[in-house]
């Protein structure tokens, strides 16, 4: 379950940043009952990121494939055992 907590909090910028490193999710700040901002860790910023990027690798891939981009893995591999001879 998020962790929502109110922008008066962010004053105790000790306990927030443990419980950022201690949840290992975005912390959810809310301003006047609305949502404002998101808090997290830098670690959990990073992973975040990562799943992105790979999301749009992903997304090339299938764009790809819809586009008829194809090669065949024997072709590819062919390719590369012959470029760096192994």
């Amino acid at each position: 379950m998020p962790k929502i907590i109110p922008i008066k909090d962010l004053k105790n910028t000790g306990e927030i940043s443990e419980l950022c490193h201690s949840s290992n999710e975005p912390i959810f700040v809310t301003k006047n009952g609305y949502s404002d901002m998101v808090v997290m860790s830098d670690k959990t910023y990073d992973e975040i990121m990562e799943k992105l990027r790979l999301y749009q690798l992903i997304a090339e891939s299938e764009k790809d494939v819809e586009n008829g981009r194809l090669a065949d893995g024997e072709t590819v591999f062919g390719a590369l055992r012959e470029k760096y001879e192994y």
